[in-house]
């Protein structure tokens, strides 16, 4: 399999998977659209990496990876890499609370529908972007 194939492979992944964020918003299945959204984004950033000829590491959180190698990207995608980066790192961030909780943490008491519609709207924002560098 070629960088390319496995890269948009990712892509429909992850065009799939965002469908699903808008039934879990429609439940309010608040808590379970942040983790979600950030598996979207995960294999967004990911098949973007392939197809620039990165190889992703087999972590969830490739923000420092799109920065690096900003430079592949195509000049509109190269001019987002920092809002990509911050939505990586801030969906990593809240994906273990927003999946496990904690004693003191129960997700779905604690997440909101703003939180989710955030998720779901830079979920949309990072596969958008992604259409533009995988073909």
């Amino acid at each position: 399999m070629t960088n390319v194939t496995l890269a948009q492979s990712y892509l429909i992944k992850a065009q799939k998977r965002l469908k699903i964020l808008d039934l879990l918003l429609t439940e309010k299945a608040h808590s379970d659209a942040v983790p979600e959204a950030q598996e979207v984004v995960e294999l967004a950033l990911k098949g973007m990496l392939r197809q620039v000829g990165v190889e992703p590491p087999r972590w969830h959180d490739v923000s420092d990876l799109i920065l690096e190698h900003r430079g592949r990207f195509p000049d509109l995608v190269g001019q987002r890499v920092e809002d990509l980066a911050r939505i990586s790192r801030w969906l990593r961030k809240e994906r273990g609370f927003s999946f496990y909780g904690d004693l003191d943490f129960i997700p779905t008491e604690q997440y909101t529908a703003e939180d989710a519609q955030r998720a779901t709207r830079d979920a949309q924002f990072v596969v958008d972007t992604a259409q533009r560098v995988i073909r």
